[in-house]
């Protein structure tokens, strides 16, 4: 039996562009979904499971940027961007923001399928269907974490903060790509503002499973959660 075709959600309002993708996309055995707004491809995210996501920053109805920060309070699944300027300004804060790779315009589409498949591959094509590392489980759809079997009681920053840790295990993040992530006006936050809410998280962890320490520290950089 034939493994299912993982769904790559497409966002690109150039339609010559667009269709460039999705042929290649279905070529290579993925299912693409083309949407051309952040409004559509936020409905299809709320719809569907997604395996990942190629986002333009430069749609008509909104920024790919505000999309990324949008479907990163809900969603872990991998992302994309699509850049048409080579400026490091938003590749920068299209990484803080949670991408997992860019790609500045023009590109071939044979780069952009290598690029998919070895974030895929660093996923483990997981994000999309809530899956967890061994020992959690992550129920996007009702915004829930548990860890060695206990449901955790979690704030919604501490819920946003986890869920991007959970998304990455090993990966380390800056106070400030996790307040990007986590927060609804990051700029309002600061740094001990994370600082307390993973000392809350751990201490809900630790009531979890007392011999258990999954966040970990990482000195003048930032949070990891620890790999199994």
């Amino acid at each position: 039996m034939s493994l299912p075709r993982q769904t790559i959600l497409v966002v690109e309002d150039e339609a010559a562009i667009a269709e460039t993708i999705t042929y290649a996309l279905q070529t290579e055995g993925f299912a693409p979904v083309w949407k051309t707004t952040g409004r559509d491809a936020l409905a299809v995210l709320a719809a569907q499971p997604v395996a990942l996501v190629v986002l333009d920053v430069g749609l008509p109805d909104r920024s790919g940027l505000d999309v990324c920060r949008e479907l990163r309070k809900r969603h872990t699944v991998p992302v994309i961007f699509l850049t048409a300027r080579s400026g490091e300004v938003d590749k920068i804060v299209g990484l803080e923001l949670g991408a997992d790779d860019y790609l500045a315009k023009p590109f071939s589409p044979r780069e952009l399928t290598a690029r998919i498949r070895a974030v895929l591959r660093r996923s483990n094509g997981t994000a999309a269907a809530g899956a967890a590392p061994a020992g959690w489980r992550h129920d996007e759809a009702k915004c829930r974490i548990s860890f060695r079997g206990q449901s955790l009681d979690l704030t919604r920053n501490e819920y946003r903060l986890l869920a991007v840790l959970l998304a990455a295990p090993g990966r380390v993040f800056s106070r400030d790509q996790l307040m990007a992530a986590a927060w609804d006006d990051p700029g309002a936050a600061f740094d001990r503002t994370v600082d307390a809410h993973i000392k809350t998280l751990r201490a809900k962890l630790r009531a979890a499973a007392p011999d258990a320490d999954p966040i970990v520290t990482h000195r003048g950089m930032g949070y990891s959660l620890r790999e199994e």
